[in-house]
């Protein structure tokens, strides 16, 4: 059931960009329930390697379920992608082939209400993406103060009544603890004036994304993760990220931008004395992003940019 509600963003482009050729070796680093996983292994044959990484214990059994296909080598770890490095180069030394982060929520994530990811059903207020972390959106929400919160809420969520968002959670809480995702929906509502309310996305939908970002740290995995990952790759391999907000989406283009630059001397140098050579091609100047006819069918797609490159050296 989970697998007929899974459907991966941007396959084609996916397919297109990574370009996985029967007998190479390629991460997905982000497997999810196997969506982009599938596609890949069709075409890597039964000489080739899928490396699959995800910190959702959950989602990895139902990955590797679906997976059961595949002919070549799959190596499941249940693990977090910034640990590409450690978990992948001891055995293969000479690097990989390809590697795919797909940054988004699964599907697995959304769909089931007890993992409290959903502004759109009551459950725990939970939000962890490994059940073996402690620290959740309830203890975030319940012990940080009001300065910090309004900090997250604004710099993750980009949302304009962050501030106010944060006073209102803080005096709540000292009547009743958060406890569950109703309650903190039921505040926001609240601290968002009603003639902002009334047109725009879900009203949450801001301050959800923002804690749900802070909890995982996604930020700081994805900065350690893109590096370990472009590091781990050999000349010639690919990298595909998959974004699904602006604050991902410049950490990637950021991170590519300096990896393409062949000279790091300081600006006021006249002449290059480093003599660097740029580490990455990008093969995608601007982000790809859904076609009309995926958002038509999946609309879960409809904030997702993909940016693509490969290894020089």
């Amino acid at each position: 059931m989970e697998e007929l509600r899974h459907k991966p963003v941007m396959p084609t482009e996916v397919l297109q960009h990574l370009n996985p050729q029967p007998g190479e070796v390629i991460v997905d680093g982000t497997i999810g329930l196997g969506g982009h996983g599938k596609l890949i292994a069709a075409c890597l044959g039964n000489t080739g390697v899928l490396i699959g990484i995800d910190q959702d214990e959950s989602a990895l059994a139902i990955a590797g379920q679906n997976l059961e296909f595949f002919s070549g080598k799959l190596v499941l770890h249940h693990d977090n992608f910034r640990n590409v490095g450690t978990l992948v180069q001891p055995s293969f030394p000479q690097g990989v082939d390809g590697l795919l982060l797909d940054l988004g929520v699964s599907s697995l994530q959304l769909d089931l209400g007890e993992r409290g990811f959903s502004y759109h059903q009551n459950a725990a207020l939970d939000m962890r993406m490994n059940h073996q972390q402690t620290f959740s959106a309830a203890d975030l929400v319940n012990t940080y103060s009001q300065a910090e919160l309004t900090r997250i809420i604004r710099d993750y969520g980009e949302e304009r009544w962050a501030s106010r968002i944060a006073q209102f959670i803080v005096a709540q809480r000292k009547i009743t603890p958060f406890v569950t995702t109703e309650q903190l929906v039921t505040v926001i509502k609240a601290a968002i004036p009603a003639s902002a309310r009334r047109t725009g996305p879900h009203p949450a939908r801001r301050t959800f994304q923002a804690i749900r970002i802070a909890v995982n740290r996604e930020l700081e995995v994805l900065e350690e993760g893109l590096q370990a990952g472009i590091d781990l790759l050999k000349p010639g391999g690919r990298i595909v990220i998959i974004s699904f907000h602006s604050l991902e989406d410049r950490i990637v283009k950021k991170i590519f931008r300096e990896k393409a630059k062949s000279c790091h001397c300081p600006p006021e140098f006249p002449v290059c004395q480093c003599g660097g050579q740029a580490e990455l091609k990008i093969i995608t100047p601007r982000p790809v992003v859904p076609t009309t006819e995926e958002l038509e069918t999946n609309p879960r797609s409809r904030s997702a940019k993909l940016r693509a490159a490969y290894k020089l050296v």
